[in-house]
């Protein structure tokens, strides 16, 4: 399944991140991630602290996998955008603009340590 995922399912593939890996890039793509992505990936892209992560079918992917990480930027745009039914990973379409989801792109080659962020707030309330 991977493989078709990989190289069928998931479009965009030859898409090219017009936002380089600055540092500013990051805290663009940490703060957009951390408003719209939290609630299933956790702070740290890893579920950290997320009670239902491991529960859902499938479960809640780590961001740092080498599944997710295999994927080339502009499928990753993708998914953000699209989504992946029935995984769960919902569609950000209409919610998130361009540079958000390639600011989000970056921010993702470039995760923290698991568990490093702490928790999402509102599952540690």
């Amino acid at each position: 399944m991977r493989a078709a995922k990989h190289k069928a399912f998931v479009g965009n593939k030859e898409a090219r991140n017009p936002k380089p890996p600055t540092p500013a890039t990051i805290k663009d793509g940490k703060e957009a991630f951390g408003h719209y992505c939290t609630v299933c990936h956790g702070l740290d892209g890893q579920a950290t602290g997320v009670p239902f992560a491991s529960r859902m079918s499938p479960p809640v992917p780590s961001l740092t996998s080498e599944d997710v990480q295999s994927y080339t930027d502009g499928q990753l745009q993708w998914i953000i955008e699209n989504g992946i039914a029935p995984s769960g990973m919902p569609a950000s379409k209409g919610i998130l603009n361009n540079d958000e989801m390639w600011s989000i792109v970056v921010f993702l080659r470039h995760l923290p340590p698991a568990g490093s962020l702490g928790e999402p707030k509102f599952y540690s309330q």
